[in-house]
């Protein structure tokens, strides 16, 4: 659903949410860049040797280093309720080694924090995940689920779409920029009758895209409303550029994140489209329905599960296979976390070995965090013994 850039990474198939999703908020992270130099150290997992199962989902951009459960910082005071409901949650789409373990997994699901962490300690080994050349420490930004109001028909107050995949999508790669969609008649034409919905701001319209999800309100003319889901449902193919990048190129700007972008855009309202067309790609929707707003349902992520807030990131598969839980930590300015978390989502600037986009949550609160959210990160895999 996420879509951030730190260090040298390959886009992957799907924003984060997410979009990232980038996300996040997470334009930031597009600001970061990592190098180390070479370290003479050999891996210590042997992959060869491990089920075949285990070894296509062995990872490929990092390295792991065995260490005692000591080492996780502040492994003993977790509460871990919320990331054992987003383990249950992994478990419906669980792939070996972990489906051995989902019994396990659900039958602990009412008992205390102290008879978790003995069950994790028993049949779990902690990995201190690093690059390839031995660096431990990375990056972490967040994402988020906007919440945003909504109408089925282009009208006054709302006009800027939000687009179903164009039939004519798997035709032509790359398909047409964001500007050409605007301007160019072909692409308009494509885009007929595909919008599944209208927002206020295209600014908004933007931020959702970039997360890769979100909720929507729907307004009626009856007065009546009615919640749904966009999840992510592909991209027009073009490269992501950061808005917030390009606003920090120019000198417009000293704070790249979504509320100091939107602190430009009050002060040079002329400039919108500019800023819009400055990031050629599009991402397309599909419409889920959704009972109402439940805060604790998330969208689904890479794996196929709904996301948990605060207790699901998205990683690098090819470092992180999906599925594995991850001992999280990070100190910052925007919040200081020691935790388990499931990596259950991935995104399309979220490449590296040490790389996470913490899913945040929905609503206004989850995206100001999100927003801000840059700090350093070490991450442990928790793997079966």
């Amino acid at each position: 659903m996420k879509l951030i850039a730190a260090c040298a990474r390959p886009a992957s198939a799907k924003p984060v949410f997410y979009a990232g999703f980038l996300a996040a908020l997470g334009l930031l992270a597009l600001l970061g860049a990592c190098s180390s130099g070479p370290v003479a150290r050999a891996p210590t997992v042997d992959w060869g040797r491990s089920a075949p199962a285990e070894r296509a989902a062995a990872p490929t951009k990092s390295r792991w280093v065995a260490v005692d459960w000591a080492e996780l910082p502040g492994f003993a005071d977790d509460p871990l309720f919320d990331a054992w409901n987003a383990w249950i949650k992994s478990c419906e789409r669980a792939q070996p080694p972990f489906a051995a373990l989902c019994a396990d997994v659900r039958r602990l699901s009412i008992s205390d924090p102290a008879s978790q962490r003995a069950w994790m300690q028993e049949r779990l080994q902690p990995y201190r995940v690093e690059s390839l050349q031995g660096e431990a420490s990375g990056l972490l930004t967040g994402y988020f689920e906007p919440t945003l109001e909504a109408s089925r028909e282009l009208r006054p107050g709302f006009a800027a779409p939000l687009y179903r995949a164009p039939a004519s999508l798997g035709q032509r790669k790359p398909w047409y920029t964001r500007q050409e969609m605007d301007t160019l008649s072909e692409a308009q034409s494509a885009l007929q009758g595909r919008a599944i919905a209208y927002l206020a701001d295209p600014v908004d319209a933007l931020v959702l895209q970039i997360q890769g999800s979100g909720r929507l309100r729907i307004l009626h003319a009856d007065g009546s409303a009615r919640w749904v889901r966009l999840a992510y449902a592909g991209t027009n193919d073009q490269p992501y550029r950061s808005v917030g990048r390009w606003l920090l190129e120019q000198g417009q700007v000293k704070d790249a994140s979504w509320p100091g972008i939107k602190a430009w855009l009050a002060n040079n309202p002329q400039r919108q489209q500019e800023l819009l067309w400055s990031n050629p790609r599009m991402t397309f929707f599909k419409e889920e329905p959704i009972a109402d707003i439940d805060t604790t349902g998330g969208p689904r992520g890479s794996q196929g599960v709904a996301l948990t807030p605060g207790r699901s990131i998205a990683v690098d598969p090819a470092s992180i296979p999906y599925g594995t839980p991850v001992w999280l930590a990070s100190r910052g300015i925007q919040a200081n976390l020691q935790k388990l978390v499931l990596a259950q989502d991935s995104g399309s600037a979220i490449v590296g070995a040490v790389r996470a986009d913490y899913f945040a949550g929905s609503g206004l609160e989850a995206g100001e965090l999100a927003g801000r959210l840059r700090q350093p990160l070490q991450m442990w895999a928790l793997w079966p013994k």
